[in-house]
């Protein structure tokens, strides 16, 4: 069985990296290059990029930032925010991303997620969703769908979504512990991965996810702190959760 993966995320904005409370209230994190490179020589397992105001601002992602992310590496790199196209999924792998993922264009198109899965294989197609009272948000949180997270994840994998990033807005950034019920209700109806995120603010908040889902997204733990991702790594190590050996 594959090891729980902890996987830090750049919320970028700018060219930079960002991080609120709720997907609002923004304040600047750092670099994203220097912050990506650290998070891979720190043992992340892998690393989440993504281009949060593309969807809004009505513009592809900053592929240039990605393929400098990208060389800086040396984990996989999932990279989302205004992919509307096999054509925008093509071009950031082409920069150096090993995945994609897309949310809004999907909700908008379904079949965007069958076009991408024939055209890079599953493996390479995540389906962001986030969450407001398990209801699925669009467009950075800002949009109503009124759509079931559980139902629109069932459907995501069923047309060809090799892993599911469950983001749930009522936590996000509050450092309070991840949406466990909400987590283990996706996590129960998929038969793919789920990254969970929003929560995370100590060892034992990620512990009690990674016994629901595959992988924990990390934002706000790591970004004010840069030593942390090795203390964290200990410390779960200690409350016996098996990691790969990053060393």
């Amino acid at each position: 069985m594959p090891l729980p993966r902890l996987i830090p995320c750049l919320d970028v904005a700018g060219g930079r990296v960002v991080k609120g409370v709720r997907f609002r209230g923004l304040r600047d994190a750092g670099d994203a290059v220097s912050l990506a490179a650290h998070y891979s020589d720190a043992g992340a397992d892998e690393l989440v990029f993504l281009d949060v105001t593309a969807t809004l601002e009505g513009r592809a992602t900053l592929d240039a930032l990605v393929e400098r992310v990208a060389n800086r590496v040396s984990i996989p790199l999932t990279v989302g925010g205004g992919v509307r196209s096999v054509a925008d999924a093509l071009r950031l792998l082409a920069a150096g991303a090993d995945k994609v993922t897309v949310n809004s264009a999907a909700l908008e198109r379904p079949a965007l997620i069958e076009e991408l899965a024939v055209a890079v294989g599953s493996q390479a197609v995540v389906v962001a969703i986030d969450a407001e009272a398990g209801r699925v948000r669009s467009r950075a949180g800002t949009g109503a769908t009124g759509r079931s997270a559980v139902e629109w994840a069932v459907e995501a994998a069923a047309r060809g979504a090799g892993e599911i990033l469950l983001t749930s807005i009522d936590a996000d950034g509050t450092r309070r512990g991840y949406d466990l019920r909400l987590t283990r209700a996706v996590a129960d109806a998929v038969d793919v991965p789920v990254v969970a995120s929003g929560g995370a603010g100590t060892a034992a908040h990620v512990a009690a996810v990674l016994e629901v889902a595959q992988a924990a997204l990390l934002a706000s733990i790591l970004h004010e702190r840069r030593d942390r991702l090795r203390e964290l790594r200990r410390e779960l190590a200690d409350l016996d959760v098996p990691l790969r050996d990053a060393a």
